[in-house]
């Protein structure tokens, strides 16, 4: 390779070397002098280029000679990382990434064991023991987070968008435990699934449902709740319920468990391998008829701004829901909400639907109420209808409240569809996730909008020190020519006084290995609730920032040390092999939020 070609070969792995230092680390490994690196030299030139100096400023301080670590030297760093710090622990790693056959002999480890040993999952920043289900599964359904899908069969807006079942299995495999399924009356008495009153494409009922019946429990073993909009006849209504009990088959729930009163919620374990059906139950109808009207009409409603056309079929007195179809309905009895002292008198198995402005409203004005009626009941939360193109709300809101089914549109990527990946990555990404304890006692008296103080209140002081990238990539719609001006916010997302973004310096055309050596100090006063978003951005002066890749986990997921942040793209896949490398710190903190929001930056190189 000459020296131009070398120069090219930086540009395509995003590195702008200034060309003073890229023409003398060239000439330093040009051997032969005769202006090109042969086979060899090459090997030599990408080995230079791919040194961690900040790796190796952690090695040398731990090792006694300098050279290499010893199972003692190994241990030592173990033990200030968190971690098991046994003889045993130390041995069996320097067995698995070292690859040089005297130092693994000698149970050595060298500089090149200890950056795949730092590089590898086993180093990540996300707690692996959280990558199984490790939290009690037997808790009532009210107890946990849900993972939820809004308009699953949208592929796009909701408006003009496609329908499909595709978007159906990327829900399902991505862990999520409540799909939602807008059914209406199709032609040759079949029922279809479509947004209502749009030009969204329709997509047969039946075969959503075999679609569902295929990847319900791929991902997850946990029960699967179907959330059904229904604006169909009668006579369609019988021939969902002749779909679902016949295409699901021993999958569907069609009555109690015979161990458990018919009040009462059952629990995940319970219910493993069994799909509930949401909606209404024909016993309720004349209870609620005197209210605006029944739930999925008002819902729907709500979110297009136009009526179904139902009210005026309905006769007073009449039921317009299938026997059939409302035998079907258990556990997730949709009714309308009249207030949380009514709520409270009834069966825990009674559920109803909020939009988002509605549930933003209680919490501010009765959060601690709504967070009791979430122990008791399950909340199920949809997006405003005024967004168009399926754009989404804050979850984090909703779960501060104790709300279980956060409705998210999957297909809509950004900020809030992170959140929710985020939360539901820990216990083994089965979407169940059980609430803080503080959040599931009957008569708690936690209020997301005030935790100066009471339960859940225990303030830690998290210090984040980002120290640098590997291998970002370039924005998606970039110049092949272009270099990266990599910039890296960290965010607190929890409880209001919680919320806080920081920002390192930007480097300048380096995505390559950039550095920033910039530390952080957060006071996190709900860690119970929070969640951590590490997000990397293409600084730019005339436009806004591109994205580059992000992950976001729960706090109490958060490992401690030296730790590697594998990054993701914008629709939550996989970034490999872009990372950050981060040092974390965790201690007991009597810190106000005044404190957290004056706390200092500190930053050793890079533009501010």
């Amino acid at each position: 390779m000459s020296y131009e070609e070398v120069q090219t070969l930086l540009q395509m792995i995003n590195i702008d070397l200034s060309d003073q230092y890229a023409r003398s680390l060239f000439q330093k490994c040009d051997k032969s002098a005769d202006g090109r690196l042969d086979h060899k030299e090459i090997e030599v030139f990408c080995k230079e280029l791919l040194r961690r100096p900040e790796l190796d400023a952690v090695f040398i301080r731990y090792s006694a000679n300098g050279c290499v670590l010893s199972t003692v030297d190994l241990r030592d760093f173990l033990r200030d990382q968190g971690e098991d710090a046994s003889i045993t622990h130390a041995q069996s790693l320097i067995l698995t990434y070292e690859l040089n056959e005297w130092a693994q002999r000698n149970q050595f480890m060298t500089p090149n064991g200890f950056t795949m040993y730092m590089l590898s999952k086993e180093n990540c920043v996300f707690n692996p023991e959280h990558l199984r289900v490790y939290q009690d599964m037997k808790h009532p359904l009210s107890h946990y987070f849900i993972s939820s899908s809004h308009n699953t069969y949208l592929t796009k807006d909701q408006l003009t968008g496609a329908s499909s079942t595709e978007t159906y299995i990327r829900a399902l495999s991505h862990g999520c435990r409540c799909v939602e399924l807008d059914c209406w009356d199709g032609d040759g008495g079949e029922p279809v699934i479509y947004h209502g009153h749009t030009l969204t494409s329709k997509v047969p009922f039946v075969e959503v449902i075999k679609t569902i019946n295929e990847y319900a429990f791929k991902a997850s073993p946990y029960p699967l709740i179907l959330s059904l909009e229904n604006h169909c006849s009668v006579e369609q209504q019988t021939v969902m319920a002749r779909h679902l009990k016949s295409i699901l088959g021993d999958k569907l729930l069609f009555k109690p468990l015979t161990d458990l009163e018919s009040a009462s919620l059952p629990t995940p374990e319970d219910l493993k391998g069994k799909i509930l059906v949401k909606g209404k139950k024909e016993r309720m109808v004349e209870e609620y008829s005197s209210s605006s009207s029944d739930l999925d009409s008002s819902e729907e409603e709500g979110r297009c701004g136009k009526s179904s056309g139902k009210k005026e079929d309905k006769k007073p007195g009449a039921s317009n829901l299938s026997p059939e179809l409302s035998e079907l309905v258990v556990y997730t009895r949709s009714v309308p909400f009249k207030s949380f002292q009514h709520a409270a008198k009834n069966p825990a198995t009674e559920m109803s639907s909020f939009s988002e402005s509605e549930a933003l409203r209680l919490i501010k004005d009765s959060g601690m109420y709504f967070v009791r009626h979430n122990c008791h009941q399950i909340s199920r939360i949809y997006p405003s209808g005024q967004r168009l193109q399926s754009s989404n709300y804050n979850p984090q809101e909703m779960w501060n409240a104790g709300c279980q089914i956060v409705a998210l549109n999957f297909q809509t990527p950004g900020e809030q569809m992170d959140l929710n990946q985020g939360r539901f990555l820990q216990n083994g990404l089965c979407g169940y996730v059980l609430k803080p304890l503080f959040m599931r006692q009957p008569n708690t008296s936690y209020n997301p909008e005030n935790v100066g103080g009471g339960p859940g209140h225990r303030p830690v002081l998290l210090t984040i020190r980002v120290i640098s990238a590997q291998q970002l990539p370039k924005p998606e719609l970039d110049k092949p020519s272009s270099i990266v001006d990599p910039q890296v916010w960290v965010e607190i997302h929890g409880v209001p006084i919680d919320n806080i973004k920081k920002k390192t310096n930007y480097v300048d055309n380096n995505g390559f290995n950039p550095q920033w050596d910039c530390t952080f100090n957060f006071t996190v006063h709900v860690p119970d609730l929070a969640l951590v978003r590490f997000v990397v951005e293409d600084h730019d002066y005339t436009s806004s920032n591109d994205f580059l890749g992000q992950f976001t986990l729960p706090f109490t997921s958060l490992r401690t040390g030296y730790r590697h942040v594998r990054l993701l793209k914008l629709d939550g896949s996989s970034l490999s092999p872009a990372s950050l490398f981060i040092h974390v710190k965790v201690t007991p903190s009597k810190f106000s939020a005044e404190s957290s929001a004056r706390s200092t930056v500190e930053c050793s190189a890079g533009k501010p």
